[in-house]
């Protein structure tokens, strides 16, 4: 059955078909967190299974993603520019993207989604109500997975893929700490209260990110099945 999109608040009024056949999968987890390993093999378990899928994420935009990379190597920007650009960065690709991908029946599939940008924003200030203006236009996913992993183990991890730890993802910005060691588990842990809160607001389906990769794919692959029409094979949409 085709269903009405649905947003968090007033959505794009414009929009005069809000029917759309496709469904939008987001993961949510920090940096070093495995959500794009899960992305990808996700995308390749639908498409095996016969799915048009589009894969999409954070500052992927030409409108303003390249912008975005080029203002944060300066590590200038202020906090409410910042919230704007990514906010900018999200609005063009659900125009020119996530819609029409739904509405052509595609399977979106968001390696992050705004709950990044909203957990960001409020451990630097933000208020909620701010928030849900700014983010009133998104539409509520079909599912929500959010990788759990513990601040110490991400660490770790990004010292093994990088050899360094990100100015941005330390939070050094908003001067936690002068050490970047310190800065970047006092950040990571104020991310995860915020994700932990929004958790049950938003209907998170919280996976813990500490098990292998390929079990956790089993898991969401699990959780895809059990959530929609499934019948010897995926059916994620009704044809």
């Amino acid at each position: 059955m085709v269903r009405e999109l649905q947003f968090y608040g007033k959505g794009l009024p414009y929009l005069k078909n809000k029917h759309y056949p496709g469904k939008l999968i987001v993961i949510e987890g920090a940096d070093c967190s495995g959500r794009s390993w899960q992305v990808n093999a996700l995308k390749r378990w639908l498409e095996d299974n016969g799915h048009a899928v589009l894969d999409t994420g954070l500052r992927r935009s030409g409108l303003v993603g390249g912008a975005i990379d080029e203002a944060k190597q300066g590590n200038t920007l202020g906090k409410t520019t910042l919230s704007l650009l990514y906010a900018t960065d999200f609005a063009d690709q659900l125009e020119n993207k996530i819609l029409p991908a739904l509405s052509a029946g595609f399977v979106v599939l968001a390696d992050r989604y705004i709950f990044t940008l909203m957990a960001r924003d409020r451990v630097r200030g933000a208020s909620t109500d701010w928030q849900r203006k700014l983010f009133g236009f998104a539409p509520i996913p079909d599912i929500i997975f959010y990788l759990q992993v513990d601040p110490q183990v991400l660490l770790y991890r990004s010292f093994e893929k990088y050899g360094t730890l990100d100015y941005w993802e330390s939070g050094m910005d908003i001067c936690l700490s002068e050490d970047r060691f310190e800065s970047f588990q006092i950040y990571q842990s104020l991310l995860a209260r915020q994700f932990d809160q929004m958790a049950e607001e938003y209907n998170f389906i919280i996976v813990d990110g500490h098990e292998s990769p390929e079990c956790i794919q089993k898991k969401i692959q699990r959780e895809i099945k059990r959530n929609f029409d499934y019948s010897g094979g995926v059916q994620l949409i009704a044809q």
